[in-house]
């Protein structure tokens, strides 16, 4: 009985609902047209590091065309006045978004460029490619009319686009993002200043307070540090194009660099310009086919350059040579002269030494912090002046705008453009 009572009333509710057919919709798709896209040029490929980097713009200019947006949506206006709204679904990089405009004259194609809540947290995290799924539904005048789904390829937020050429084959340059790799702002900074103070070299920093010759003190103590740290020079394979048209360059962060210690030319660039921007210094990277170098200004007003060739802090390894010299101490405590390090760690550093400083150490007048001084100093001479040729033949190559071969990347004018990207323990 209980069964037939329950199928009665199924029926009968049945019976009651196909009296009330569903409202046919008020605005037609085929109409509409409603298309939702993402930017053409760079192939369904997304790069976290780009909207991190102009995450603090309300216009994002990204460099690809006139649109200065990622993502376009279209619709013809079915009736004047409308009001759209287009909504993005939660993924695993974004949250629900939401987006509205009038829509004014009936039959005008309209063209809009939201702006996607991202999960920037999750961004600075992708450290794989992988894919993702974004849904944008339409409605007119609060009428569901369509949807569109755009899957895209996420790439590491490492990757850095450099350059992409579009259907003119027209090049789109993107080194200006390197600055997003500078990060003044990382909590690390504060730690690193203190280390660079205990060292001795300077007493105070002061950024541009005094004169230029203080201001090449400072640089030269960072220089100190990153050789006392054991920054090294590393390479990586070249990170494979995602697309025909799109070049890409792995780029290490500045946590990366400071717990391996490795790092290649640009890496190394953006490590020592942060901790000059934290100090109040002005770093320019200079970008050259296949190789970049820093710069910075002796003066605020950006008169004086000097040159810095990163990858030499590669040539020596304080922490090993600092490791032999304990080792050897701790066998031959009344070690004298160059007899504190072993034979073969003598021979390669002090290649670095003048003649009068190899007798210093050599009869023991020299201390074994005064022997890495005089290498960390010399070497320092030699990166100040390793690219200075090659900055004099391509000067006019920098200063030309439409050379996309060679760049001078100031960071401090990038930052109207730029941000530091910034992960979660950073902000």
């Amino acid at each position: 009985m209980f069964r037939l009572r329950t199928f009665l009333l199924s029926a009968a509710l049945l019976a009651v609902v196909s009296c009330h057919p569903a409202k046919p919709k008020t605005y037609d798709p085929s109409y509409v047209r409603f298309e939702a896209a993402y930017n053409p040029y760079l192939e369904n490929q997304f790069y976290p590091s780009l909207v991190m980097g102009v995450s603090a713009l309300s216009d994002k200019n990204f460099g690809l065309d006139d649109t200065n947006a990622l993502f376009s949506v279209s619709v013809t206006a079915p009736a004047g006045n409308s009001v759209l709204r287009i909504t993005i679904d939660s993924s695993n990089l974004n949250y629900v978004t939401i987006f509205q405009e009038v829509l004014p004259v009936k039959d005008v194609r309209y063209t809009f460029h939201p702006s996607i809540k991202w999960k920037y947290d999750k961004l600075y995290q992708l450290r794989q490619q992988g894919t993702t799924d974004l849904t944008f539904t339409c409605y007119i005048n609060d009428e569901e009319v369509d949807v569109k789904n755009i899957r895209l390829n996420y790439r590491s937020v490492n990757d850095c686009l450099l350059s992409v050429l579009d259907a003119d084959n027209n090049l789109h340059d993107f080194r200006w993002l390197f600055a997003g790799y500078v990060n003044e702002e990382h909590p690390y900074t504060d730690s690193i200043l203190t280390d660079i103070m205990k060292q001795g070299l300077v007493t105070k920093i002061t950024g541009y307070q005094k004169d230029a010759n203080h201001v090449v003190e400072q640089v030269e103590a960072i220089w100190y540090y990153a050789l006392e740290r054991g920054i090294s020079y590393a390479s990586i394979s070249c990170t494979p194009s995602p697309t025909k048209r799109a070049n890409v360059q792995h780029i290490r962060f500045f946590e990366q660099v400071y717990n391996t210690r490795q790092a290649n030319c640009i890496d190394a660039c953006v490590f020592l310009a942060s901790i000059m921007r934290k100090i109040g210094l002005k770093p320019v990277i200079f970008v050259e086919p296949c190789h970049a170098y820093l710069g910075y200004y002796t003066d605020r007003n950006r008169r004086k350059l000097k040159l810095l060739e990163t990858t030499i802090t590669s040539w020596v390894d304080f922490p090993a040579l600092t490791r032999n010299y304990n080792e050897t101490m701790s066998h031959n405590p009344d070690a004298k002269g160059s007899e504190r390090i072993s034979p073969a760690m003598n021979t390669k550093y002090t290649k670095y030494l003048t003649e009068a400083e190899k007798k210093r150490w050599t009869e023991g007048s020299m201390s074994f912090e005064g022997l890495k001084r005089a290498v960390a100093h010399s070497l320092f001479l030699k990166a100040t002046d390793a690219n200075l040729e090659s900055y004099n033949a391509n000067k006019k190559n920098f200063s030309d705008a439409s050379n996309r071969s060679y760049q001078q990347l100031d960071i401090e004018l990038l930052r109207k453009l730029v941000q530091p990207i910034n992960g979660p323990s950073a902000n």
